[in-house]
Formats: structure tokens, C-alpha cells, sequence
């Protein structure tokens, strides 16, 4: 179990610079010498991520090997314009928060494949296995045009990328409160065009306590497996690839097990030098089933996009495409125990790139849903290099999210203490709506800097919002879902690199206001500022960087009166070593002072905490 922190000096320097409580956290640099990766969320072609007319970033190879042990959020902290909420430590309930976008608001894709819930619209961040991931490409901004429902705040697309030459790995890491993981993996490639690349791993650890009132640890152990087979040339190619992950977690007050498993498939034909047809078809399932209690959490959704891209002339294409999203829901607590959510999209894409530095995109796409009509959403967005070392971009565009199985089709009832409590889902409820409008810049400066920023304004209406009323008469107390708020959030984000040779060195920061239109208060659980920094030296042989995450304080209720969660401040160190080709050696130590901070509120004066320090160390073995 891990003990107290006692801040050192450099701590306390670092707390009193930041303004808030010191605490300590992870974030590695993103690869400073990846300078311009290639990226297909924001339109779903490849593109240079300089070119694109909106904001995004890459978190690459290299570094999601960093750790084994790191999960999708911690990676995530890495973005100043990005807040994790995580209720506990390892394996234990996460919300991401895009520019101060509500969790349901992101957008979660595999390949294209939405690995979001349909019952209660987030993913199970937690449970998202990295093994067979070559980069994640975070999309800030709307995004509805090109993947509907979801994706109001941005999109997180986990890739994957075909091996270009054989290979065979085992990597083991092992560190604090007997926490392990070990995976294996080969990669096999033909001159045919014909690959396989396999992943297995299993991870477990006892566990850390999970609120500030609770000496109870909460263990986690997970395993699973990836497997993807393709055949692909310049003309066309097919490739289908699965993955599961299944496991038991501890949670406060309970325990349950989960399994995710994704099957897709993807396929392309050039049908000339300037026609090229695109097809996915997947289907992804989520389950959760209750342990300690009754209760089960199942999506199981089935999706399909068809697109044809058309290069009409050298600096212009078209995007034409449709999809489909056919979701079953099952639940002991929604109305009949099972209810589809099913929807239709069509969408077209214009995109102009010329030579001299000029890139725009617009789009529009009609929805067609089962539960609530029609909706349209557009974009329209541009970017121009003014000089070789200046660019500016600007991004307006609309976006949507579809009502949850939980607040459509909700079903409960209970009593306590004489009062029966009766929830009920909204079958008329209207999908949340956004508008957003972001402008930017990037410019290169001398001695290997460069520099960024970005500011933005997103307004939401009909958000869902959960109220209650109270029969004293008969002591019933009846709940409900209704679209009843508008928010807005207002922010930017600016950041600076430097890479001379080995060293390098990374910073951001992010502000957000928030506020609820109905009431003006604050939107609760988002910190208004974030700052991120990374430092090190890095080459073929060997590696170290220190990493900082620091954060401001936020808000409880939306009341005048809330209480605060603390702001915190967190440092984590990372090393490798190449000894030989074939051996690698790694340590990483996740919050070196051991400090225990505040995640989120649970009651009275119980907080979630995060997972303290993690200090472990590892071998990956290649043949």
C-alpha cells in the first residue's frame, strides 16, 4: 500500500509555480522526430496532419510502447485540451472530456470502427487493449460530417498500420501492488502483399484503495487477443482483423466482469487513377454482467460505410458515402429488456489542396434515425500557409448526439425507506446539437522551435438532462430524461516544441470556460486549466524524460455554493535502453511521489483518488 506523500522541495516548487496542490502524473512526448505523420481522421483520406484545417495530434508508436501497463486515458492526459476523469486506478471507471464537451461527447473509433456504447454513450476507456495500435490520432472539433452520432467534441481513432517486415516480440513489465503484464506478438509479410500480425497479452494487478475513505484495494485482470490478415496492393486490397479483451474488475462496492471483441473489415479498389471505392463492415460488442449484484450492460452493434473518392482533377476530390449503425441493447433495467437503436447516413465531402498551400474541406451529411427523424450537420473549413513557416486554419461546423438506450428505453423501480423511486426513459427525446468555431495558427520559428495555437467557441442545445420530481402524497419520487439545457464553452489552447538532435522538449496549455445557459453556472468536473510539459533525450540507444501533468481545480454541483475538487500537479519518469538489437530494457515510474489526489466527487465527504504511485520496469525481447 502506498504511503503519504511529503512534498520534497521540487514538488512544492512546482505546486506553488502552478498555483494548485502538488500531485504527480504521467505524460511522455509525443515523437518529436515524427514531424509531419500522416493522419485520415478528420476526412477520412490520408493527409499530411500540417494540411489538415482543424486540430489534431498524434500519439505514435513509440510511445504507446512506452508502458504496457499505460492505458488509453493516461495516454489521452498527454493533450492540454483533454481532461481524463478517472474513478479510482487501474481498470476502474474513465470519462474523457474534449474542450469541456460533456463524456459523451467523444467519439471513440478502431480502424473507423465506433467502439462508443450505445446504452450509455461513452466507452469503456479502461478496457481498450493498445497491443496491435500504431498510432491514435485525437481530433479536436466536430466531426459529425464524416461519423454521425458521438462525435460533438472530437474523435479518438485508434490505428492500426500492416507490418512491412517479419517480426517476433514478447514484452514483460512488472511493478508496484503485484501489477503485471506480458504480451506476444509476431508479424508476418509475404512479397505477395499477404500479412498476418497476431497479439496476446494478460495483465492483473491487486489493485489500489479507490475513494479517501476506503482501505479496500480494487483488483484487475484482463486478457486478451488481436488477430488481423490482409492482402493488399496498390489496385486493391481486403483486410479483416479481431480483437477481444475480457476480465474482472473491482469496483467500490462491487465487482464485475467485461468483454469487448471487435470484428472488422476493410476494403479498397482503385477503379482508375482518380476512382478509388472504400468498404468497412464491423461488429462490436460490449458487455458488462454484475458480480456482487444483478445486472447486465450489453451493446451489440453492427455498422457498414460505403465510399467512393473521386480526384475530378489534381487539386480537387470528392467524397461521396453512406452508412449504416444497427445497435441492439440489452439491459435488466430498460423496457422489455432489449431495444434497437438503428440509423442511417448519407454524407459528401468536397476537398481542395493546391500546391501553393491552400486546403479546404466542406461537407454535409443527412442522418436518418429511427427514434428521432432527419437531423443535418455541415462543415466548412480551411487552412492557408502564408509562408513556408506560417500557416493559419479555421473550422466551423455542426454535430449531433443521438439519445442513449438508458435515456430512451430506462425502466426502474425500487423503494427505501417508504418512498418508491420510479425512473423512466424519454422515447421523445431530441439529439443533443452543437455548432462549433475554432481558429488557429502554426508557425515554425528558428533552432528547431515551433510553435502553435488554437481558440475556440462550441454553444450545445437540447442536452439531455436527468430530472426528478417528488409526490408527497403517495411518497413517490419519479425521474425522468428531458432536453431541457444549453452550454457553451469557450477556450483555446497554445503550445510550443523544440528538438535539437537527442534532446527535446514539449509544452501546452489549455483553458476552457464552461456554462450552463439555463442556470450560468460552471459545468461540473472540468478543470478550467491545463498544462503539460516533457523533457528528455532520446536516440537509438537509450532514452530519459520527465513528464509533467498539472491541472486546475473544478467543480462538484452546478450551484453557487459547490464545492471544489483540488487542482493537482503530477510528474512521471520514463528510461529505455536498446543493449542489443534483440533487447530492450525499460522503466517507467508513474507518479514518483506517491501522492494521493482527488479525482471525482461520491458523497458527503468521499472523493474517488487516483491509483498513487507505479513504479515498474520491463524487457521486450525481438527476434
Amino acid at each position: 500500500m502506498s504511503k503519504s506523500f511529503q512534498p520534497t522541495r521540487l514538488v512544492g516548487a512546482i505546486a506553488i509555480a502552478m498555483g494548485c496542490s502538488p500531485v504527480i502524473f504521467a505524460e511522455d512526448a509525443t515523437d518529436a522526430t515524427q514531424l509531419d505523420p500522416i493522419v485520415i481522421t478528420a476526412s477520412k483520406s490520408a493527409e499530411k496532419a500540417s494540411e489538415v484545417p482543424a486540430r489534431i495530434t498524434v500519439i505514435d508508436q513509440k510511445t504507446i510502447q512506452q508502458s504496457p501497463l499505460a492505458d488509453l486515458g493516461q495516454l489521452l492526459q498527454r493533450d492540454a485540451g483533454l481532461h481524463v476523469l478517472q474513478q479510482g486506478g487501474m481498470g476502474q471507471n474513465s470519462s474523457l472530456f474534449i474542450r469541456g464537451t460533456n463524456s459523451t461527447h467523444s467519439l471513440f473509433l478502431k480502424d473507423g470502427a465506433s467502439l462508443n456504447t450505445a446504452l450509455d454513450g461513452g466507452a469503456s476507456i479502461p478496457y481498450i487493449d493498445l497491443s496491435d495500435a500504431a498510432q491514435i490520432e485525437v481530433l479536436k472539433g466536430p466531426a459529425s460530417v464524416q461519423y454521425g452520432t458521438d462525435a460533438i467534441g472530437g474523435v479518438i481513432n485508434i490505428r492500426t498500420i500492416p507490418p512491412t517486415q517479419q517480426k517476433l516480440f514478447t514484452t514483460t513489465e512488472v511493478g508496484e501492488n503485484k501489477t503485471y503484464k506480458s504480451l506476444i506478438g509476431t508479424d508476418i509479410v509475404s512479397n505477395e502483399g499477404v500479412y498476418l500480425q497476431v497479439r496476446g497479452q494478460r495483465q492483473e494487478s491487486d489493485g489500489t484503495t479507490v475513494t479517501n475513505k476506503s482501505d479496500q484495494k480494487a483488483s484487475y485482470d484482463q486478457k486478451g487477443y488481436s488477430a488481423k490478415i490482409g492482402y493488399e496492393l496498390d489496385q486493391y486490397g481486403i483486410n479483416t482483423s479481431i480483437n477481444e479483451n475480457k476480465g474482472t474488475n473491482v469496483y467500490y462496492g462491487g465487482s464485475q466482469d467485461f468483454l469487448n471483441r471487435l470484428i472488422n473489415t476493410n476494403a479498397y479498389y482503385q477503379i482508375s487513377n482518380n476512382l478509388k471505392i472504400n468498404a468497412r463492415y464491423s461488429n462490436f460488442k460490449d458487455e458488462l454482467t454484475g458480480k456482487s449484484s444483478l445486472y447486465y450492460f450489453d451493446t451489440d452493434r453492427n455498422e457498414g460505410d460505403l465510399n467512393l473518392k473521386w480526384d475530378f482533377n489534381k487539386n480537387q476530390n470528392l467524397l461521396i458515402g453512406a452508412s449504416i449503425n444497427n445497435a441492439d441493447v440489452k439491459s435488466l433495467a430498460i423496457k422489455g429488456q432489449k431495444q434497437s437503436l438503428d440509423s442511417n447516413g448519407y454524407y459528401i465531402q468536397h476537398q481542395f489542396n493546391s500546391s501553393n498551400g491552400i486546403h479546404t474541406q466542406a461537407g454535409l451529411r443527412v442522418e436518418e434515425n429511427e427514434q428521432f427523424g432527419t437531423h443535418t450537420v455541415g462543415q466548412l473549413a480551411g487552412r492557408i500557409q502564408l509562408t513556408p513557416l506560417t500557416s493559419i486554419y479555421t473550422n466551423v461546423g455542426t454535430a449531433f448526439k443521438a439519445p442513449t438506450g438508458n435515456q430512451l428505453y430506462y425502466l426502474s423501480e425500487s423503494e427505501w425507506k417508504g418512498t418508491t423511486y420510479i425512473t423512466t426513459g424519454n422515447p421523445n427525446l431530441k439529439p443533443e446539437e452543437s455548432i462549433s468555431y475554432e481558429v488557429g495558427i502554426d508557425q515554425k520559428l528558428a533552432y528547431g522551435i515551433s510553435t502553435y495555437a488554437s481558440v475556440y467557441h462550441t454553444k450545445v442545445k437540447n442536452l439531455i438532462q436527468y430530472i426528478s420530481a417528488f409526490d408527497s402524497v403517495n411518497n413517490i419520487s419519479a425521474s425522468t430524461y428531458t432536453n431541457v439545457n444549453k452550454a457553451k464553452m469557450t477556450g483555446g489552447e497554445i503550445g510550443l516544441k523544440w528538438k535539437n538532435n537527442d534532446l527535446f522538449f514539449t509544452t501546452e496549455y489549455g483553458y476552457v470556460k464552461t456554462e450552463n445557459d439555463e442556470t450560468g453556472y460552471e459545468l461540473i468536473r472540468r478543470p478550467r486549466q491545463n498544462l503539460t510539459l516533457t523533457a528528455g533525450l532520446e536516440n537509438e540507444i537509450y532514452g530519459l524524460s520527465v513528464s509533467l501533468v498539472a491541472k486546475s481545480h473544478s467543480k462538484i454541483s452546478e450551484s453557487s455554493s459547490s464545492a471544489m475538487i483540488p487542482g493537482y500537479a503530477t510528474i512521471d519518469l520514463h528510461a529505455y535502453w536498446n543493449a542489443t538489437p534483440n533487447i530492450k530494457l525499460f522503466t517507467n515510474v508513474v507518479n514518483v511521489g506517491d501522492v494521493k489526489y482527488k479525482t471525482s466527487y461520491y458523497s458527503a465527504d468521499e472523493f474517488y483518488i487516483n491509483g498513487g504511485r507505479l513504479a515498474s520496469a520491463g524487457v521486450t525481447l525481438s527476434y
